[in-house]
């Protein structure tokens, strides 16, 4: 099984004109296209008044399709245009609609429900005009909005909206592969529901791919009858100081319940007392200086550092020290923000096996203006990764996975429950641990990455970040029995 690609609006576009070339009519697409659109609607509402909002180009043609097809379902149905039909295939879909038809105006808040078949995600301006009054219309109508492609107003291409306006949509109906403005923000909270609709099209391998058990789950570390312990892989978490020490048991246990063999906490003098009083199954090894964290890290096949490590010149040079253990290092926290002032220093130190874990404000002192200066999120993630030289992981609501070599994927369910202290330490044990059992890094960091968000989306309201690695134990057991 592949996981879904995330189409750019030019490649959607490309996939679009290599089915006509290939003998597929445009107007075939988009009666299929229009038919996805009111089977969509028909299976989510009961029978009502609907306004269907038809821009000019093939977006509203779809529209006309849907509003056709509903009509001669019995549904009460009316188009609403901004402009005039201005495409060969949108006249002709407007052509057989025999329907009411307006100008767009007031008609719609006579609707029980709005389909914005206004503009599709190539839309490059802002709203204007009557489009503009349209879309804060449609934030008043709460669960009976439908958008065809995207909510129009919302950029294809970034998620970003476009202008002071855009559509917030319930569903989102759109075709042969979700774009690149229905995963981020804010684009993917203006979607709502999100359902992609095959119409025939022929897919295309892609870098970009939707993050799941799809992408990576072949290659997951199950233990087999000759596995023990340590062939199951062996991890390292660096501790902080005696009032620091919890951040990095987190993220040892973490690494533990994914299926690390064997997982040690290195800790300084001052926290031995208190982490050997809250670990078990955990070993513990002390360390006083950079030769004795070496000495201790030396068998790892991965290590984390970073959680409650102090921004300090202490973290700056154990960090050092352990890049030439051989080592994959998982890095977060303090040992990012440790360098704001030198990032040139820890990119150079870096493998492309290593996992940056930085969240936004993080991601920023490593590189600033990044996040301000690309065009998304994606992007600015794509082009850390190769300033880096090593996988980063952007949490966020929208969590994207890049990796030097141009492989990206995308968190594209989210997971409030996560906003809660010590979740991130979690994240790094889960993808150290997964790491220290030899899967590749970017799938690590995927299936990292996914699980770490499942286990919050099982456990909702009322998470902490303990409860993540206890979670982990029913979503892998899902995983192993999805295997047949």
């Amino acid at each position: 099984m592949t996981a879904p690609a995330i189409l750019t609006v030019e490649q959607m576009t490309a996939a679009d004109r290599a089915a006509i070339a290939a003998g597929t009519p445009g107007l075939v697409l988009m009666e299929r296209a229009g038919t996805a659109v009111a089977e969509a609607i028909r299976a989510r509402f009961k029978p009502c008044r609907v306004a269907v909002l038809c821009g000019p180009g093939n977006n509203g043609g779809d529209g006309y399709v849907a509003a056709r097809l509903l009509k001669r379902r019995g549904w009460t149905v009316w188009v609403e245009t901004v402009g005039a039909p201005a495409t060969a295939d949108a006249r002709a879909m407007a052509a057989k609609w025999r329907g009411e038809t307006f100008e767009a105006g007031e008609a719609g808040r006579n609707a029980d429900l709005i389909v914005d078949a206004l503009f599709g995600a190539g839309l490059t301006r802002p709203l204007e005009g009557e489009a503009v009054r349209l879309a804060r219309l449609s934030r008043s109508m709460r669960g009976r909005v439908v958008a065809i492609d995207i909510p129009s107003g919302v950029d294809g291409d970034s998620g970003k909206v476009r202008g002071d306006a855009a559509f917030r949509a319930d569903l989102t109906v759109t075709f042969h592969r979700r774009k690149i403005g229905h995963v981020l923000e804010p684009g993917r909270a203006a979607c709502g529901e999100v359902l992609v609709a095959d119409i025939g099209l022929a897919d295309a391998a892609q870098p970009l791919r939707e993050n799941g058990p799809a992408l990576w789950s072949e290659r997951f570390p199950w233990p087999t009858g000759a596995s023990h312990k340590h062939v199951r892989g062996r991890l390292a978490v660096v501790s902080g100081q005696q009032t620091q020490t919890g951040a990095a048991r987190l993220a040892a246990r973490a690494g533990l319940r994914i299926g690390a063999g064997v997982v040690t906490v290195l800790s300084p003098p001052s926290a031995v007392a208190v982490n050997a009083a809250h670990l078990e199954a955990i070993m513990l090894r002390a360390f006083d200086n950079e030769a004795q964290l070496v000495e201790g890290a030396d068998n790892a096949d991965a290590v984390v550092i970073g959680p409650a490590a102090g921004v300090t010149p202490e973290t700056r040079g154990n960090l050092f020290a352990l890049a030439h253990t051989g080592a994959a290092m998982v890095v977060d926290a303090d040992a990012l923000t440790v360098f704001r002032d030198r990032p040139g220093e820890l990119f150079a130190t870096l493998d492309r096996d290593d996992v940056l874990t930085p969240h936004p404000g993080e991601f920023e002192r490593l590189f600033p203006g990044l996040l301000d200066g690309a065009p998304h999120r994606l992007a600015a993630a794509r082009e850390a990764a190769v300033k880096a030289g090593a996988i980063v992981i952007l949490k966020g609501a929208d969590t994207v996975i890049a990796s030097p070599d141009g492989r990206a994927a995308v968190n594209v369910e989210d997971a409030p429950w996560l906003a809660t202290a010590g979740s991130g330490d979690v994240l790094a044990g889960f993808v150290a641990g997964l790491i220290a059992q030899g899967m590749e890094s970017f799938e690590a960091a995927c299936a990292g990455a996914w699980i770490h968000a499942e286990c919050a989306r099982r456990h909702g309201p009322g998470l902490i970040a303990e409860d993540l690695p206890q979670l982990s134990s029913a979503v892998l057991r899902d995983l192993y029995a999805a295997r047949a």
